[in-house]
């Protein structure tokens, strides 16, 4: 019973210390880089993006009015029922008075009521929908 009971003790130390050995290695893609040698998003950028005229969200100004309008028209897209998780998602960016919306819908329904949220929530900003409708495959 001792020697079962001290067998069964090693084996769970060396399963312990194995683990926390695996723990402190660098982890390691396929391509054997490790991971911070990657950035944090890897995603790429859109092609649009790179020319540095489209807006993204590192454009949203940061005075309380262009927050405010960003915020309740943002607040007012997720709270409508009626639009899809893609079309919740998209980018809303408010700059200099100029409410910029961009980024997926499925239908163009969506862009359409994305587009009359934004502009009711806008007051006298101007709104311009980029909204893109996907094409189905």
């Amino acid at each position: 019973m001792k020697r079962t009971t001290l067998s069964l003790l090693c084996v769970a130390a060396l399963t312990v210390t194995a683990s926390a050995d695996d723990k402190n290695k660098k982890h390691e893609d396929d391509d054997g880089h490790s991971a911070s040698e990657h950035a944090a998003d890897n995603t790429g950028k859109n092609e649009r993006d790179r020319d540095g005229d489209s807006k993204t969200s590192g454009d949203q100004s940061n005075s309380p009015e262009d927050i405010k309008i960003t915020a309740d028209i943002r607040r007012a897209v997720v709270a409508d029922d009626s639009l899809t998780m893609t079309a919740t998602n998209v980018k809303i960016i408010t700059a200099d008075g100029v409410v910029t919306l961009r980024g997926p819908v499925n239908t163009a329904a969506e862009k359409a009521k994305i587009g009359e949220i934004a502009q009711k929530h806008a007051g006298k900003a101007k709104v311009e929908n980029q909204l893109e409708v996907k094409t189905s495959h």
